[in-house]
């Protein structure tokens, strides 16, 4: 059974605290030859998540003892007391004396994401038991991110467009943002800077042409001579807590 990534919402006045299941401090420990070799989260991609529609990822966590890798327990636990159990059994798959444990996650942000302070770098909490009796457990087998999803528009104007003449090249980018009541929603993503990149026509990859820096109110806006036909697009590189997002092209005639 998933659990949620806190335990209790309280409100007095309004929402004044938000509790959940804490995180302890890093541990390992264990017992005999066991250890763990790898970890790998969501095939090693980042976990992105919007507004609305669960996301389902998967851990693996490869261990081995002399014995053979018998089960194991696979949690993961990030910031703001971020907390999820797997929603199905852990399967372990033995090659040897090794084993692949792999648990499978969905989160939906309506229901298990309550604030934007979640989205962050996680953890994998795992305990292993070999066939002899033997263990390993630690707080912090492997990390990854799991990072709230971003939207963003161009639109270059005019079109077609006469050779030497101002072209304007807009856009918009916005974010998730996770709420408390599940009214979840898309927010403007302000302060950041943003790629403007060019292809030519005929060309098979983008260069960069300038960097540009979104309003308060996420926008996008810079002029440039149109010289050539080609693709505009807007790139944005993205944190830990964010997602990287690349919006549309806009084919621009230059005649």
């Amino acid at each position: 059974m998933r659990t949620r990534a806190s335990l209790a919402v309280f409100a007095v006045a309004g929402i004044t605290a938000l509790t959940g299941l804490t995180a302890t401090s890093a541990h390992a420990s264990g017992s005999g030859d066991t250890k763990i070799t790898k970890v790998v989260v969501n095939g090693g991609k980042n976990v992105v998540i919007g507004t609305s529609g669960a996301k389902t990822f998967t851990v693996a966590v490869t261990a081995q003892d002399n014995s053979g890798i018998k089960r194991a327990d696979i949690n993961i636990q990030g910031p703001s007391s971020g907390f999820f159990q797997p929603t199905k059994a852990v399967k372990c798959t033995p090659a040897g004396k090794a084993a692949t444990c792999t648990a499978t996650f969905t989160v939906d942000p309506r229901v298990d994401l309550y604030t934007n302070a979640l989205a962050g770098v996680w953890y994998v909490d795992t305990w292993v038991d070999a066939k002899d009796g033997d263990f390993y457990t630690t707080e912090k087998a492997g990390s990854f991110k799991l990072q709230r999803e971003g939207k963003l528009t161009v639109n270059a104007s005019p079109e077609p467009v006469k050779k030497g003449k101002t072209l304007t090249v807009t856009g918009k980018l916005t974010r998730a943002h996770w709420d408390v009541f599940g009214d979840n929603k898309w927010v403007a993503h302000g302060n950041q800077s943003v790629k403007l990149e060019f292809r030519k026509k005929g060309a098979k990859s983008f260069t960069t042409v300038k960097t540009v820096k979104t309003s308060k109110s996420g926008d996008l806006k810079t002029t440039l001579k149109a010289s050539v036909d080609g693709d505009w697009r807007w790139n944005f590189a993205g944190y830990s807590s964010h997602a990287a997002v690349a919006s549309g092209v806009d084919f621009v005639d230059v005649k």
